[in-house]
C-alpha cells in the first residue's frame, strides 16, 4: 500500500511535501483536498486529520499532520539523501533553526500579504486600508531581509552548499505573495539568485508543476463561485478586523 498524501497545492506546506516526495521518487497517491470548497471540514477528511488541515499523510493505519513532521517521516521511512536533513549535528541544527523560526515570520507575513492583496478584497468586497497594507509589507520585507542576512549570508543555500529542507520550506512560503501579484524578488539580487539555485536543484519542471496553481491564483479567483467564499468570512473577520 502506497502512502497517501492529502494536499491542495494552493497551500505552501502542501507544496513543500509534494516537491519533497516527487523529488525523492517516493511512491504516493495524491489525494486532492480543495480548501476553496471547504473539503477539509468534511467528515471523511476528519478521519485523516483531526485538526482538519492539509497536508496530511496516511500510511496504512497511521495518520500524520503538519508538513515538517510529514517530510521527516518520509525522509526516515524512505532513507532520502542526507542533504535534506543532515546527520551532522551542526548542519541539522541549522535546518531546525530555520524551521523553528519561519512559522511566525516569513510564513505568517507572506500568507498575510496574500490574503490582504487578493483574498480579502475578493471575499469581503473591500480593499484593505493602505496603512495596514504598508505595515504588512514592512513586516514581510523584514523577514526577507533576515533570510538574506542571517540565514543565507554568503552561502549558496541556507545550511551550506546543498539544498536542504530549510530551503524547500523557505521557497514555497516566499513564492506565496507572487500569487497575489507582489514580486518579492524585485530589488533583491541575493534572494533572486538563491531562488534560481533552489529551482535548479528541485528541477524546473517540478518547481513549475508545484507552483502553477498559486501563480495563477488571480485568474482562478475570478472564476470562483462567490457563494463558496462565505465560509472564509468568519476567519477573515477574526484575524484581520
Amino acid at each position: 500500500m502506497v502512502v497517501e498524501l492529502y494536499l491542495d497545492l494552493f497551500s505552501q506546506p502542501c507544496r513543500s511535501v509534494f516537491i519533497f516526495a516527487k523529488k525523492n521518487n517516493i511512491p504516493f497517491e495524491f489525494k486532492k483536498v480543495s480548501l476553496m470548497d471547504g473539503e477539509h471540514f468534511g467528515d471523511e477528511f476528519g478521519k485523516i486529520s483531526k485538526i482538519r488541515k492539509v497536508p496530511a499523510l496516511r500510511d496504512g493505519d497511521f495518520c500524520l499532520a503538519e508538513s515538517v513532521a510529514i517530510m521527516l517521516y518520509l525522509a526516515e521511512k524512505f532513507q532520502t539523501p542526507d542533504r535534506w536533513f543532515p546527520a551532522d549535528l551542526r548542519l541539522r541544527s541549522r535546518v531546525n533553526e530555520y524551521l523553528s523560526w519561519q512559522h511566525m515570520a516569513i510564513r505568517m507575513h507572506g500568507s498575510k500579504m496574500f490574503w490582504m492583496r487578493l483574498m480579502i478584497p475578493k471575499i469581503m468586497g473591500i480593499d484593505v486600508p493602505k496603512e495596514k497594507m504598508d505595515g504588512a509589507l514592512e513586516d514581510l520585507n523584514a523577514s526577507l531581509t533576515l533570510i538574506e542576512e542571517n540565514f543565507l549570508q554568503d552561502r549558496p543555500f541556507i545550511v551550506g552548499d546543498q539544498m536542504s529542507l530549510a530551503d524547500l520550506v523557505a521557497i514555497v512560503e516566499i513564492m506565496q505573495p507572487l500569487g497575489a501579484g507582489l514580486d518579492v524578488f524585485e530589488g533583491r539580487p541575493k534572494l533572486s539568485a538563491w531562488r534560481d539555485r533552489v529551482q535548479a536543484s528541485i528541477g524546473k519542471d517540478l518547481f513549475d508543476e508545484a507552483h502553477q496553481g498559486i501563480l495563477g491564483a488571480q485568474d482562478a479567483m475570478k472564476q470562483v463561485d462567490p457563494s463558496k467564499l462565505e465560509l472564509f468570512k468568519p476567519k477573515i473577520l477574526r484575524l484581520f478586523f
